[in-house]
Protein backbone atom coordinates (compact mmCIF):
# COMPACT_ATOMS: atom_id res chain seq x y z
CA UNK A 1 0.00 0.00 0.00
CA UNK A 2 1.37 3.52 -0.65
CA UNK A 3 1.73 5.75 1.90
CA UNK A 4 -0.45 8.16 0.57
CA UNK A 5 -3.28 5.39 0.02
CA UNK A 6 -5.79 4.74 3.01
CA UNK A 7 -6.82 1.46 3.77
CA UNK A 8 -10.10 2.04 2.63
CA UNK A 9 -8.78 2.89 -1.46
CA UNK A 10 -6.51 -0.13 -1.02
CA UNK A 11 -8.73 -2.54 0.25
CA UNK A 12 -11.56 -1.51 -2.58
CA UNK A 13 -8.93 -1.42 -5.05
CA UNK A 14 -7.75 -5.14 -4.35
CA UNK A 15 -11.78 -6.13 -4.25
CA UNK A 16 -12.26 -4.21 -7.87
CA UNK A 17 -9.38 -6.20 -8.88
CA UNK A 18 -10.25 -9.87 -7.44
CA UNK A 19 -13.80 -9.24 -8.75
CA UNK A 20 -13.17 -7.47 -12.07
CA UNK A 21 -15.70 -5.17 -10.88
CA UNK A 22 -15.04 -2.12 -13.53
CA UNK A 23 -15.60 -4.51 -16.11
CA UNK A 24 -18.71 -5.78 -14.84
CA UNK A 25 -20.07 -2.42 -14.76
CA UNK A 26 -19.30 -1.88 -18.32
CA UNK A 27 -21.07 -5.02 -19.16
CA UNK A 28 -24.04 -4.88 -16.52
CA UNK A 29 -24.40 -1.06 -15.66
CA UNK A 30 -23.87 -1.83 -11.80
CA UNK A 31 -21.78 -4.60 -9.49
CA UNK A 32 -23.57 -6.51 -7.22
CA UNK A 33 -21.19 -6.95 -3.74
CA UNK A 34 -22.08 -9.05 -0.71
CA UNK A 35 -20.78 -8.20 3.19
CA UNK A 36 -18.75 -11.33 2.64
CA UNK A 37 -16.40 -10.49 0.17
CA UNK A 38 -16.25 -7.17 1.24
CA UNK A 39 -15.51 -8.90 4.65
CA UNK A 40 -12.35 -10.45 3.00
CA UNK A 41 -10.48 -7.15 2.69
CA UNK A 42 -11.72 -4.86 5.68
CA UNK A 43 -14.60 -4.32 8.14
CA UNK A 44 -17.88 -3.44 5.72
CA UNK A 45 -18.87 -1.11 8.17
CA UNK A 46 -15.52 0.72 7.70
CA UNK A 47 -15.87 0.09 4.01
CA UNK A 48 -19.69 1.32 2.75
CA UNK A 49 -20.13 4.54 5.10
CA UNK A 50 -19.16 7.56 2.44
CA UNK A 51 -21.54 10.28 4.19
CA UNK A 52 -20.20 12.87 1.82
CA UNK A 53 -18.57 12.15 -2.08
CA UNK A 54 -15.40 13.11 -0.57
CA UNK A 55 -15.08 10.24 1.60
CA UNK A 56 -15.30 8.24 -1.53
CA UNK A 57 -12.48 5.59 -2.26
CA UNK A 58 -10.20 6.83 -5.27
CA UNK A 59 -11.26 3.65 -7.36
CA UNK A 60 -14.74 5.16 -6.77
CA UNK A 61 -14.35 8.89 -7.39
CA UNK A 62 -12.02 7.83 -10.32
CA UNK A 63 -14.56 5.97 -12.09
CA UNK A 64 -17.32 8.25 -10.82
CA UNK A 65 -19.11 5.48 -8.44
CA UNK A 66 -21.49 5.07 -5.32
CA UNK A 67 -22.18 2.40 -3.38
CA UNK A 68 -26.08 2.11 -2.01
CA UNK A 69 -26.79 -0.99 0.71
CA UNK A 70 -30.11 -3.55 -0.66
CA UNK A 71 -30.33 -6.00 2.02
CA UNK A 72 -28.64 -6.07 5.17
CA UNK A 73 -25.72 -7.47 3.54
CA UNK A 74 -25.73 -6.41 -0.03
CA UNK A 75 -24.80 -3.45 -1.75
CA UNK A 76 -25.14 -2.21 -5.47
CA UNK A 77 -22.35 -0.37 -7.00
CA UNK A 78 -23.18 1.86 -10.16
CA UNK A 79 -22.69 5.30 -11.04
CA UNK A 80 -24.82 6.58 -8.83
CA UNK A 81 -26.67 10.35 -8.52
CA UNK A 82 -25.89 9.23 -4.66
CA UNK A 83 -24.98 13.02 -3.28
CA UNK A 84 -26.47 16.22 -3.15
CA UNK A 85 -25.00 19.41 -2.83
CA UNK A 86 -26.41 21.60 0.34
CA UNK A 87 -27.50 25.35 -0.31
CA UNK A 88 -25.07 28.07 1.24
CA UNK A 89 -27.16 28.70 3.98
CA UNK A 90 -28.63 32.61 4.20
CA UNK A 91 -27.03 35.75 5.95
CA UNK A 92 -30.10 35.40 8.08
CA UNK A 93 -29.66 33.98 11.81
CA UNK A 94 -32.00 34.22 14.20
CA UNK A 95 -30.84 33.88 17.98
CA UNK A 96 -31.80 31.93 20.43
CA UNK A 97 -31.35 31.25 24.10
CA UNK A 98 -31.72 27.62 26.03
CA UNK A 99 -34.12 28.00 28.96
CA UNK A 100 -32.55 29.51 32.15
CA UNK A 101 -34.32 26.25 34.08
CA UNK A 102 -31.99 23.69 31.52
CA UNK A 103 -28.55 23.28 33.03
CA UNK A 104 -27.38 20.09 31.35
CA UNK A 105 -27.31 21.55 28.00
CA UNK A 106 -24.75 24.54 27.97
CA UNK A 107 -23.05 24.64 24.57
CA UNK A 108 -20.22 23.95 25.69
CA UNK A 109 -21.48 20.29 26.25
CA UNK A 110 -23.27 19.40 22.81
CA UNK A 111 -21.12 16.76 21.90
CA UNK A 112 -23.27 14.46 20.14
CA UNK A 113 -25.97 15.01 17.47
CA UNK A 114 -28.68 13.56 20.28
CA UNK A 115 -27.61 16.10 22.27
CA UNK A 116 -27.95 19.18 19.73
CA UNK A 117 -31.43 17.88 18.90
CA UNK A 118 -32.50 17.98 22.23
CA UNK A 119 -31.03 21.51 22.65
CA UNK A 120 -32.66 22.40 19.50
CA UNK A 121 -35.93 21.18 20.70
CA UNK A 122 -35.89 22.77 24.34
CA UNK A 123 -34.99 25.76 22.62
CA UNK A 124 -37.76 26.05 20.44
CA UNK A 125 -35.87 25.84 17.27
CA UNK A 126 -37.59 22.69 16.04
CA UNK A 127 -41.46 24.22 16.92
CA UNK A 128 -40.33 27.53 15.04
CA UNK A 129 -39.02 25.73 12.06
CA UNK A 130 -41.38 22.76 11.65
CA UNK A 131 -44.39 25.25 11.97
CA UNK A 132 -46.04 22.18 14.24
CA UNK A 133 -47.69 22.05 17.17
CA UNK A 134 -47.53 20.08 20.29
CA UNK A 135 -44.05 17.97 19.15
CA UNK A 136 -43.26 14.85 20.16
CA UNK A 137 -40.10 12.91 19.78
CA UNK A 138 -41.07 9.24 18.38
CA UNK A 139 -38.69 6.82 16.64
CA UNK A 140 -35.28 7.48 16.23
CA UNK A 141 -32.04 4.53 15.81
CA UNK A 142 -31.79 1.47 13.85
CA UNK A 143 -34.32 -0.27 12.41
CA UNK A 144 -35.43 -2.64 8.63
CA UNK A 145 -36.44 -0.90 5.51
CA UNK A 146 -39.08 -3.20 4.62
CA UNK A 147 -38.97 -3.71 0.48
CA UNK A 148 -39.61 -0.96 -2.08
CA UNK A 149 -38.13 0.03 -5.67
CA UNK A 150 -36.91 3.44 -6.84
CA UNK A 151 -35.72 4.79 -9.98
CA UNK A 152 -31.95 6.71 -9.90
CA UNK A 153 -30.02 8.55 -12.41
CA UNK A 154 -26.65 7.27 -13.10
CA UNK A 155 -24.36 8.32 -16.21
CA UNK A 156 -25.99 6.04 -18.46
CA UNK A 157 -29.70 7.20 -17.35
CA UNK A 158 -32.27 5.70 -14.78
CA UNK A 159 -31.74 2.58 -13.23
CA UNK A 160 -34.52 0.76 -10.67
CA UNK A 161 -33.16 -0.10 -7.23
CA UNK A 162 -34.88 -2.90 -5.48
CA UNK A 163 -34.37 -2.85 -2.02
CA UNK A 164 -35.42 -5.86 0.54
CA UNK A 165 -34.55 -5.41 4.31
CA UNK A 166 -31.58 -3.38 4.21
CA UNK A 167 -30.84 -1.43 7.53
CA UNK A 168 -32.09 2.20 8.29
CA UNK A 169 -31.13 5.10 10.76
CA UNK A 170 -32.84 7.89 12.00
CA UNK A 171 -31.37 10.08 14.47
CA UNK A 172 -34.80 11.62 15.30
CA UNK A 173 -38.04 11.86 14.16
CA UNK A 174 -40.79 14.18 16.21
CA UNK A 175 -44.15 14.26 15.27
CA UNK A 176 -47.20 16.98 15.56
CA UNK A 177 -50.56 17.45 14.98
CA UNK A 178 -50.21 17.72 11.36
CA UNK A 179 -46.25 15.86 10.63
CA UNK A 180 -44.48 13.57 11.54
CA UNK A 181 -40.83 14.97 10.60
CA UNK A 182 -37.46 12.74 10.47
CA UNK A 183 -34.23 13.98 11.35
CA UNK A 184 -30.58 13.50 9.94
CA UNK A 185 -28.35 15.63 12.28
CA UNK A 186 -24.33 16.15 11.71
CA UNK A 187 -21.56 17.63 13.72
CA UNK A 188 -19.22 18.34 10.80
CA UNK A 189 -19.53 21.06 8.43
CA UNK A 190 -19.96 19.57 4.81
CA UNK A 191 -21.08 21.03 1.19
CA UNK A 192 -23.00 17.99 0.40
CA UNK A 193 -25.03 14.95 1.70
CA UNK A 194 -25.90 11.53 0.86
CA UNK A 195 -29.17 11.79 -0.17
CA UNK A 196 -29.82 8.13 1.03
CA UNK A 197 -30.00 9.07 4.80
CA UNK A 198 -33.12 10.93 4.27
CA UNK A 199 -34.46 8.86 0.76
CA UNK A 200 -34.80 5.36 2.88
CA UNK A 201 -36.25 6.78 6.00
CA UNK A 202 -38.76 8.51 3.61
CA UNK A 203 -39.71 5.57 2.04
CA UNK A 204 -39.91 3.35 4.73
CA UNK A 205 -42.18 5.60 7.08
CA UNK A 206 -44.29 7.18 3.82
CA UNK A 207 -45.81 3.83 3.66
CA UNK A 208 -46.35 3.76 7.52
CA UNK A 209 -48.07 6.90 8.44
CA UNK A 210 -51.05 8.85 6.45
CA UNK A 211 -49.56 12.23 7.11
CA UNK A 212 -47.33 14.52 5.33
CA UNK A 213 -43.74 13.28 6.02
CA UNK A 214 -41.05 16.36 6.35
CA UNK A 215 -37.11 15.40 5.85
CA UNK A 216 -34.84 17.72 8.07
CA UNK A 217 -31.20 18.11 7.89
CA UNK A 218 -30.10 19.71 10.95
CA UNK A 219 -26.07 20.63 10.93
CA UNK A 220 -24.57 21.46 14.40
CA UNK A 221 -21.29 23.33 15.02
CA UNK A 222 -20.15 25.97 18.00
CA UNK A 223 -23.72 26.63 18.84
CA UNK A 224 -25.22 27.53 15.58
CA UNK A 225 -27.75 25.13 14.06
CA UNK A 226 -28.46 25.24 9.96
CA UNK A 227 -31.83 23.17 9.27
CA UNK A 228 -33.03 22.14 5.70
CA UNK A 229 -36.34 21.03 4.92
CA UNK A 230 -36.53 18.73 1.80
CA UNK A 231 -39.21 17.14 -0.10
CA UNK A 232 -38.87 14.34 -2.69
CA UNK A 233 -41.69 15.53 -5.63
CA UNK A 234 -41.86 12.30 -6.94
CA UNK A 235 -41.39 9.17 -4.28
CA UNK A 236 -40.40 6.88 -6.87
CA UNK A 237 -37.27 8.94 -7.96
CA UNK A 238 -34.61 9.15 -5.44
CA UNK A 239 -33.32 12.60 -7.39
CA UNK A 240 -36.39 14.51 -7.19
CA UNK A 241 -35.18 16.05 -3.92
CA UNK A 242 -35.50 19.68 -3.77
CA UNK A 243 -34.87 22.19 -1.00
CA UNK A 244 -38.19 23.36 0.39
CA UNK A 245 -36.64 26.35 2.92
CA UNK A 246 -33.53 26.34 5.47
CA UNK A 247 -32.94 28.65 8.28
CA UNK A 248 -30.06 29.38 10.61
CA UNK A 249 -30.17 29.88 14.42
CA UNK A 250 -27.19 30.95 16.64
CA UNK A 251 -27.18 30.75 20.76
CA UNK A 252 -26.85 34.39 21.70
CA UNK A 253 -23.17 35.00 23.65
CA UNK A 254 -23.83 38.50 24.21
CA UNK A 255 -20.69 39.49 22.94
CA UNK A 256 -20.99 43.15 21.97
CA UNK A 257 -18.42 45.19 19.44
CA UNK A 258 -16.55 47.11 22.75
CA UNK A 259 -16.22 43.19 24.33
CA UNK A 260 -14.17 43.08 20.60
CA UNK A 261 -12.35 46.11 20.82
CA UNK A 262 -11.22 45.23 24.57
CA UNK A 263 -10.07 42.23 23.33
CA UNK A 264 -8.26 43.84 20.87
CA UNK A 265 -7.07 46.77 22.65
CA UNK A 266 -5.41 44.34 25.50
CA UNK A 267 -3.89 41.10 23.05
CA UNK A 268 -0.53 41.05 22.82
CA UNK A 269 1.05 40.48 19.63
CA UNK A 270 3.25 37.51 19.11
CA UNK A 271 5.83 36.38 16.95
CA UNK A 272 4.90 34.67 13.63
CA UNK A 273 4.84 30.69 14.33
CA UNK A 274 7.45 28.74 11.86
CA UNK A 275 4.17 27.75 9.92
CA UNK A 276 2.81 28.22 6.47
CA UNK A 277 0.83 30.83 6.93
CA UNK A 278 -2.83 29.29 6.47
CA UNK A 279 -4.70 29.11 3.60
CA UNK A 280 -8.20 27.80 4.56
CA UNK A 281 -11.11 30.83 4.11
CA UNK A 282 -13.49 29.40 7.13
CA UNK A 283 -13.38 29.98 10.52
CA UNK A 284 -16.01 28.05 11.35
CA UNK A 285 -14.68 24.95 9.52
CA UNK A 286 -11.44 25.32 12.07
CA UNK A 287 -13.61 25.67 15.28
CA UNK A 288 -15.36 22.45 13.84
CA UNK A 289 -12.48 20.41 13.80
CA UNK A 290 -11.29 21.58 17.20
CA UNK A 291 -14.84 20.26 18.43
CA UNK A 292 -13.95 17.04 16.65
CA UNK A 293 -10.58 16.47 17.73
CA UNK A 294 -12.26 17.37 21.11
CA UNK A 295 -13.76 13.97 20.97
CA UNK A 296 -10.46 11.84 20.31
CA UNK A 297 -7.16 12.33 18.63
CA UNK A 298 -7.63 11.58 14.98
CA UNK A 299 -4.67 10.71 12.03
CA UNK A 300 -4.89 12.68 8.57
CA UNK A 301 -6.47 9.61 7.21
CA UNK A 302 -9.13 9.54 9.44
CA UNK A 303 -9.88 13.82 9.20
CA UNK A 304 -10.02 12.65 5.35
CA UNK A 305 -12.11 9.37 5.67
CA UNK A 306 -14.22 10.06 8.22
CA UNK A 307 -15.12 14.13 7.78
CA UNK A 308 -16.00 16.25 5.11
CA UNK A 309 -12.39 17.60 4.59
CA UNK A 310 -10.65 15.86 0.93
CA UNK A 311 -6.70 15.67 1.39
CA UNK A 312 -6.23 19.06 0.85
CA UNK A 313 -8.70 20.81 2.92
CA UNK A 314 -7.12 18.06 5.75
CA UNK A 315 -4.09 19.80 5.24
CA UNK A 316 -5.37 23.44 5.04
CA UNK A 317 -7.36 23.33 8.22
CA UNK A 318 -4.89 21.15 10.27
CA UNK A 319 -2.39 23.95 9.44
CA UNK A 320 -4.84 26.46 10.18
CA UNK A 321 -5.16 25.13 13.70
CA UNK A 322 -1.45 24.72 14.54
CA UNK A 323 -0.90 28.08 13.50
CA UNK A 324 -3.27 29.63 15.64
CA UNK A 325 -1.55 27.36 18.60
CA UNK A 326 -5.16 24.87 18.80
CA UNK A 327 -3.84 21.50 17.26
CA UNK A 328 -0.35 19.17 17.77
CA UNK A 329 0.82 17.08 15.33
CA UNK A 330 2.76 14.57 16.14
CA UNK A 331 4.63 11.60 14.44
CA UNK A 332 4.01 7.74 15.33
CA UNK A 333 7.85 7.22 14.10
CA UNK A 334 6.71 2.87 14.09
CA UNK A 335 4.21 3.28 11.31
CA UNK A 336 5.46 7.25 10.82
CA UNK A 337 1.36 7.80 11.44
CA UNK A 338 0.75 11.57 11.83
CA UNK A 339 -1.72 12.04 14.42
CA UNK A 340 -3.26 15.66 15.33
CA UNK A 341 -4.58 16.59 18.62
CA UNK A 342 -5.38 19.55 20.91
CA UNK A 343 -2.96 21.44 22.22
CA UNK A 344 -2.79 22.60 26.22
CA UNK A 345 -4.63 26.00 24.47
CA UNK A 346 -6.69 24.24 22.32
CA UNK A 347 -8.01 21.80 25.22
CA UNK A 348 -8.15 25.10 27.83
CA UNK A 349 -10.31 26.52 25.71
CA UNK A 350 -12.91 24.13 25.01
CA UNK A 351 -13.22 23.49 28.29
CA UNK A 352 -14.48 27.20 29.10
CA UNK A 353 -18.01 28.33 28.71
CA UNK A 354 -19.42 29.74 25.30
CA UNK A 355 -19.42 32.75 25.48
CA UNK A 356 -15.18 32.75 27.05
CA UNK A 357 -14.67 30.27 24.04
CA UNK A 358 -15.50 32.23 21.20
CA UNK A 359 -13.41 35.26 22.88
CA UNK A 360 -10.71 33.00 23.22
CA UNK A 361 -10.55 31.82 19.59
CA UNK A 362 -10.70 35.70 19.22
CA UNK A 363 -7.58 36.63 21.46
CA UNK A 364 -5.69 33.35 19.50
CA UNK A 365 -6.85 35.15 16.23
CA UNK A 366 -5.66 39.13 17.52
CA UNK A 367 -2.57 37.55 18.84
CA UNK A 368 -1.08 37.73 14.79
CA UNK A 369 -0.34 41.23 13.57
CA UNK A 370 -2.06 40.38 9.91
CA UNK A 371 -5.57 40.07 11.57
CA UNK A 372 -5.02 42.63 14.37
CA UNK A 373 -3.82 45.17 11.94
CA UNK A 374 -6.80 44.45 9.31
CA UNK A 375 -9.34 44.35 11.88
CA UNK A 376 -8.30 47.53 13.68
CA UNK A 377 -8.59 49.34 9.87
CA UNK A 378 -11.87 47.86 9.29
CA UNK A 379 -12.94 49.53 12.60
CA UNK A 380 -11.50 52.52 11.85
CA UNK A 381 -13.08 52.46 8.41
CA UNK A 382 -16.58 50.72 8.29
CA UNK A 383 -15.38 48.36 5.35
CA UNK A 384 -13.33 45.70 5.00
CA UNK A 385 -10.03 46.58 3.00
CA UNK A 386 -9.38 45.84 0.06
CA UNK A 387 -7.25 42.86 -1.42
CA UNK A 388 -4.07 44.84 -2.03
CA UNK A 389 -4.57 46.77 1.40
CA UNK A 390 -4.82 43.31 3.11
CA UNK A 391 -1.97 42.02 0.94
CA UNK A 392 -0.23 45.00 2.30
CA UNK A 393 -0.46 44.18 5.69
CA UNK A 394 0.44 41.05 5.46
CA UNK A 395 4.18 41.43 3.81
CA UNK A 396 4.53 44.02 7.05
CA UNK A 397 3.50 41.03 9.21
CA UNK A 398 6.83 39.01 8.44
CA UNK A 399 4.56 36.02 7.70
CA UNK A 400 6.82 32.56 7.52
CA UNK A 401 6.70 30.98 4.18
CA UNK A 402 4.59 33.08 2.09
CA UNK A 403 6.76 35.03 -0.80
CA UNK A 404 4.96 35.10 -4.22
CA UNK A 405 2.57 38.46 -4.92
CA UNK A 406 -0.32 35.46 -5.85
CA UNK A 407 0.33 33.26 -2.67
CA UNK A 408 -0.02 36.61 -1.00
CA UNK A 409 -3.14 37.50 -2.34
CA UNK A 410 -4.50 34.27 -2.41
CA UNK A 411 -3.79 33.58 1.20
CA UNK A 412 -5.51 37.41 2.05
CA UNK A 413 -8.94 35.48 1.96
CA UNK A 414 -8.27 33.57 5.13
CA UNK A 415 -7.77 36.83 6.64
CA UNK A 416 -11.46 38.24 5.21
CA UNK A 417 -12.70 35.34 5.84
CA UNK A 418 -11.84 34.89 9.56
CA UNK A 419 -12.43 38.72 10.48
CA UNK A 420 -15.55 38.33 9.32
CA UNK A 421 -16.23 35.48 11.49
CA UNK A 422 -15.29 37.67 14.24
CA UNK A 423 -17.74 40.38 13.44
CA UNK A 424 -20.71 37.87 12.98
CA UNK A 425 -20.12 37.34 16.31
CA UNK A 426 -20.99 40.46 17.57
CA UNK A 427 -24.44 41.08 18.81
CA UNK A 428 -26.04 44.09 18.30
Amino acid sequence: MSPTMGLNDAAWQSLFEKYNILDAIRRQGQFLISADQIKEFREPRLMTKFDHKVNLPAVFAENNLSILPVTRGDYVISSFAAYKEFDPPGDEVRRISIPAHIQSLMPQFLSSEAIALNCANACGILGDFLEDDELVPTVSGRMGSGTFKFNITTENGTRTVEVNNSQIEIDAAYEGINYLSLFEAKRDLSDDFLVRQLYYPFRVWGGRVTKTIKLVFLIFSNGVFNLYQYQFDDPMNYNSLRLVKQKNYIIATEISLPDIENVLHKVRQEPEPTISFPQANSMSRVINLMELLNEKPMTKQDITSEYAFDKRQTNYYTDAGRYLGLFEKERNHQDDTIWFTLSPVGRYIMGLGYRERQLAIITQILKHRAFNETLKLHLRSGAMPDTCTVTRIMKDSNLYHVEADSTYERRSSTITGWINWILSIIEE
